[in-house]
């Protein structure tokens, strides 16, 4: 550069700010932060590391992600609400054909009549799987399905708009997913109130009662710490029909256990992750969401109908809730305008490729798997049943003799093996209690190295 060198006219980017600064009547970028505070700036520039090629980001990303443990390279017995299932190669390499991976959710459902018949056959899926008549194209997860299906309880039920709604919740819903509920209903100034659970970790059916009048009761089955509560399947009886009985569900086990919509359950919600797709680890999942005929025009999200069209042809469209519906804040029935329709979508392949009798089986493999990983641990001196008389789908609790987090540690690093969920991560108070959890993806050299870990964890503190 020359001496005397304007050095904007050399930088093009500097001259195009100035002049975008003129333009505003601006001298300089403080001029344009002057109405943020001067307590909220920051004044230092941010300690980062110098600039990068393109290789040198590629090399470190790719050793930061070297770190990462992947659920699949060794034996996981971590549940906790995602669940690993063999999902059949078919599922990923169907789904990533172009007509799904690069399709996007129409709203003018004319666009696109092949992915509208493919989110109405996983529609009717869900349908039969839970035993109600309705059901939408998805929902984000479990969490979002849950809240939503108690506000949409609450503007069915909730008649009077100068009381306040009341819910009624398990006790034992897990921490992250009642955050959500909470984050829905606090607005809307519902009132939460919470349904014990006895020493056996069963629902206290004769406190359910004082739910009778509410707008809502919700319950898992199983439950958080896998248990399947029969008593459930009285609830409806108890609530009456203006209540709103709403079930969360781990849809493999309606493979073994009656769809909640035979014992009548209102709407039924859940994580849809087992079907389709892995633990994702933080990553996309899908929530399902079915109801009977009297919440059909609250529910939330898309639902996709089966029609004919001006030539008498079969078509599908989406129908009774519109995106206008939602974009209009003041009259919407939800937030909720979007779904997830591609995981959505795989989980609908890997339903039709188990069909019935494949479900089934993978639900006994399941509760298979957790039976003997239970006997085997409880097969040690020191490890306790926190609830010795309970049947229990996919996952259990123990009661050790030291903090969980312990085993934990020892299992990771000793014995290369995932052990489980510390519970005082969900309830303080558990510390020295483990979620233990086994699907179909366990065998029993699984099994066994996780008994003989233990052990050699136990013996260690002898």
């Amino acid at each position: 550069m020359a001496s005397g060198d304007n050095v904007v006219d050399q930088l093009p980017n500097l001259g195009r700010e100035q002049e975008m600064l003129s333009a505003m009547g601006l001298s300089s970028m403080d001029d344009l932060f002057s109405d943020i505070p001067e307590g909220v700036r920051r004044n230092a520039p941010l300690d980062l590391p110098e600039p990068q090629t393109e290789e040198e980001i590629l090399r470190e990303a790719q050793m930061l992600l070297n770190t990462n443990i992947s659920v699949d390279s060794r034996p996981s017995f971590l549940g906790a609400g995602l669940y690993s299932n063999y999902v059949p190669s078919m599922v990923p390499m169907l789904a990533t054909r172009g007509e799904f991976l690069t399709a996007y959710t129409p709203y003018q459902p004319e666009v696109s009549q092949g992915m509208l018949q493919a989110m109405w056959e996983f529609q009717t899926m869900i349908s039969e799987l839970v035993g109600l008549p309705i059901s939408n194209v998805s929902m984000y997860d479990a969490s979002t399905a849950a809240a939503e299906a108690l506000t949409c309880s609450v503007r069915v039920h909730n008649r009077k708009a100068s009381q306040k709604s009341t819910i009624y919740v398990s006790e034992l819903i897990p921490p992250h997913r009642m955050s959500v509920i909470h984050n829905y209903t606090q607005g809307a100034e519902i009132v939460i109130k919470t349904i014990p659970h006895g020493e056996d970790g069963l629902l206290d059916i004769s406190a359910a009662t004082s739910a009778e009048g509410a707008c809502a009761i919700y319950v898992e089955q199983p439950n958080a710490l896998g248990l399947l509560d029969p008593g459930i399947c009285e609830l409806k009886s108890i609530i009456g029909e203006n209540t709103a009985l709403v079930v969360g569900v781990q849809p493999v086990s309606l493979g073994l256990i009656a769809p909640p919509g035979d014992y009548g359950a209102d709407i039924v919600v859940g994580e849809g992750q087992p079907f389709g797709i892995g633990p994702t680890a933080g990553g996309p999942i899908y929530g399902l969401f079915a109801c009977s005929q009297a919440y059909i025009r609250q529910m939330p999200g898309r639902i996709v109908g089966q029609s004919m069209d001006s030539d008498g042809q079969q078509a599908f469209t989406l129908t009774l809730s519109t995106r206008e519906q939602h974009i209009r804040r003041h009259r919407a029935t939800s937030n909720i305008c979007s779904n997830e329709t591609l995981i959505a979508l795989m989980g609908a392949m890997h339903m039709a490729l188990l069909g019935p009798e494949g479900l089934e089986r993978l639900a006994q493999r399941n509760a298979g798997a957790c039976a003997a990983t239970k006997a085997a641990l409880l097969a040690l001196d020191g490890i306790e049943s926190v609830h010795p008389n309970g049947v229990h789908f996919n996952e259990f609790a123990i009661r050790l003799p030291r903090p969980a987090a312990d085993l934990l540690s020892f299992l990771d690093e000793e014995c290369d093996i995932t052990g489980g969920l510390d519970l005082s991560q969900w309830w303080p108070g558990r510390e020295n209690e483990l979620l233990v959890c086994a699907t179909d993806q366990i065998d029993t050299e699984d099994v066994e190295e996780l008994a003989e870990g233990v052990q050699d964890w136990l013996e260690g503190y002898e």
